[in-house]
């Protein structure tokens, strides 16, 4: 896997989140504020963050969405200045090429387009022209005549061959099942039980479950008290082949990884 001049290996790695919006659903409001964005940016990259994907539009159930040059004016201030602090990879995460293109001035080398380069039909172009890497989600859930996986897989297919079409590279793709977005409860976790299924399609696999409302809805927790839950799905994750991990909190989830492979390499 390449991002920017970087190649990445087959070992886990730690995206930290970090958005820069009011209404976010776990951290909203924290960061909107320069030097709280750095320093939370600062606190993960010490933790262990391989990539920091900064997200200046919320896309929570019922969001509002945001003008481009708005989400734009969020989200670029705080790439640059991270680029300008820290050794650490930049995902962008919007759908919207004009943002990305924005981002990627500031700095940006990877686009986490939850629509799998779906929503924008520019998209696609933009990351292969810019040498960029995309992270490409499955929005869309079930299917009706189809299976969890069997629509996963069918929906990630789709938006690989419109990567692949626009000319970027395979080695520049990740993909995402897109846990909580078109999934009910039951479906999501469906879905990470046989997130293994998707190493068939060749890419790295990318599990951003952090704190998400499966796992509230299944241990009946709060946002503020769904660390636990998110920890173990990585872990599960990591034991079905998956070696990106999006998460809130980067120190825990770093620390619960790092001892799962002490006991694996043995």
């Amino acid at each position: 896997m390449i991002i920017g001049k970087k190649v990445l290996g087959d070992e886990p790695h730690i995206w930290g989140i970090l958005n820069v919006t009011p209404d976010s659903f776990s951290d909203g409001g924290k960061f909107e504020n320069m030097d709280d964005a750095l320093f939370q940016a600062e606190k993960m990259v010490a933790a262990g963050a391989e990539i920091i994907d900064v997200g200046g539009m919320s896309t929570r159930p019922g969001h509002s969405e945001v003008p481009d040059d708005i989400e734009a004016e969020r989200v670029c201030p705080v790439i640059r200045a991270i680029k300008e602090r820290m050794d650490v990879i930049i995902s962008v995460d919007t759908y919207k090429s004009i943002v990305a293109a924005a981002a990627a001035d500031a700095g940006a080398e990877l686009i986490n387009d939850i629509s799998g380069l779906t929503i924008d039909k520019k998209m696609p172009g933009l990351v292969a022209k810019r040498d960029l890497s995309v992270c490409l989600m499955h929005l869309t859930g079930r299917t009706e005549d189809l299976s969890v996986m069997e629509s996963c897989k069918k929906g990630l297919s789709e938006s690989i061959d419109i990567a692949l079409s626009a000319g970027i590279e395979k080695d520049r793709i990740i993909i995402d099942p897109g846990i909580g977005f078109g999934w009910n409860t039951k479906e999501n976790l469906e879905a990470i039980k046989n997130i293994g299924e998707l190493q068939a399609l060749g890419y790295p696999v990318l599990l951003g479950i952090s704190r998400k409302s499966v796992i509230g809805n299944t241990l009946r927790l709060s946002v503020d008290d769904r660390e636990e839950g998110t920890i173990a799905l990585n872990l599960y994750g990591l034991s079905k082949g998956v070696n990106h991990f999006r998460v809130h909190d980067v120190e825990k989830n770093m620390r619960a990884i790092k001892m799962w492979m002490a006991v694996e390499n043995v």
